[in-house]
């Protein structure tokens, strides 16, 4: 079978999967798990047929999956992919491209920086904002809490590039008492000791309580939340940015998905003065539809983002001049 073969055969597996994903059961049945056992073969040194691969993902792995993307499924704050957002998907797999430069792909490259001016049309965010497409919140929430850290180090004169933090000033950290768990993971990747880090008190809802909130400074990273992820609850972003930015504080919104009522004029109220947050992470799986791994970190120094997550490579240098010739 020729690669073109391959390719139809598994849409064809694909396209029977999604065609019947309205009457197939939420979760599996306990003999479709019991089935998984059949992946647990020995490495072997020949491999299998290229059809034989697909045909036992398909046999074993569609039967255990979750149908999140199916009516039936009332569980985790999932979204399903459109149908469109699917099809640009396989596009885009078919493209396999390396969408780090201009140099590596030239349409993903523009691709991405039209994608990046419309969410922030969207979300009317400062228009001089960065916005860096990663694969989840978590990594979305690490880089923008980096570029956080490492600007209020720089605001005190100290090079965490080149220094680190051996020596450094001591960055607070303050998060809300219902905090999602990815913001706590991207905080111990970052080496923000978990009980080190200031929990601010919240009401029934999950709101943080201005009147609550630890002292604030300019050493401060404080962390609100566009969408409790338990109760849905907005922070009270009117109340707080007044005092974050008189301490002169950094704000990080985690907006995984509740950021995108700024585009629905009845739900926009929630989000009134978020704008004036230092950076932001949202989520493109649930509001928008789009299949995962399409998170994103927009943050309003675009220099401060580009300082902790660039670095250069000789063969990049390379590259470009290469691409000049």
């Amino acid at each position: 079978m020729n690669e073109l073969e391959l390719l139809e055969q598994a849409d064809t597996l694909a396209r029977a999967y999604t065609g019947n994903i309205y009457t197939r059961r939420a979760f599996p049945s306990a003999d479709a798990i019991t089935a998984l056992k059949g992946f647990d073969e020995p490495l072997s040194d020949e491999g299998h047929p290229e059809v034989e691969t697909l045909t036992m993902l398909d046999q074993l792995g569609s039967p255990a999956t979750v149908a999140s993307n199916g009516p039936n499924y009332y569980g985790f704050v999932f979204g399903a992919s459109l149908p469109v957002a699917a099809g640009a998907e396989r596009v885009s797999l078919a493209w396999d491209q390396c969408a780090s430069s201009a140099d590596t792909s030239p349409a993903a490259d523009a691709i991405e920086r039209k994608a990046g001016q419309w969410v922030l049309d969207i979300l009317d965010l400062p228009s001089e904002s960065a916005v860096a497409f990663g694969t989840s919140a978590t990594a979305c929430g690490l880089s923008c809490l980096a570029a956080a850290r490492a600007e209020l180090l720089a605001r005190k004169g100290w090079d965490y590039l080149q220094d680190g933090l051996v020596g450094a000033p001591e960055i607070k950290v303050i998060v809300s008492e219902s905090a999602h768990v990815t913001i706590r993971k991207a905080l111990q990747i970052l080496g923000f000791g978990w009980a080190r880090v200031l929990k601010a008190p919240v009401d029934a809802h999950g709101r943080i309580i201005p009147a609550a909130l630890p002292a604030l400074d300019d050493r401060t990273i404080l962390v609100l939340q566009a969408g409790e992820v338990n109760t849905g609850a907005f922070d009270p972003f009117d109340q707080i940015m007044p005092l974050a930015e008189a301490a002169k504080a950094w704000v990080h919104v985690d907006g995984a998905f509740g950021l995108w009522a700024r585009a629905t004029p009845e739900l926009r109220p929630l989000t009134k003065a978020v704008e004036r947050a230092d950076s932001w992470t949202t989520d493109g799986h649930k509001w928008l539809n789009t299949p995962y791994d399409g998170a994103m970190a927009i943050c309003k120094n675009a220099h401060a983002l580009a300082r902790v997550m660039n670095s250069d490579a000789a063969y990049s240098h390379a590259s470009a001049a290469a691409q000049k010739t």
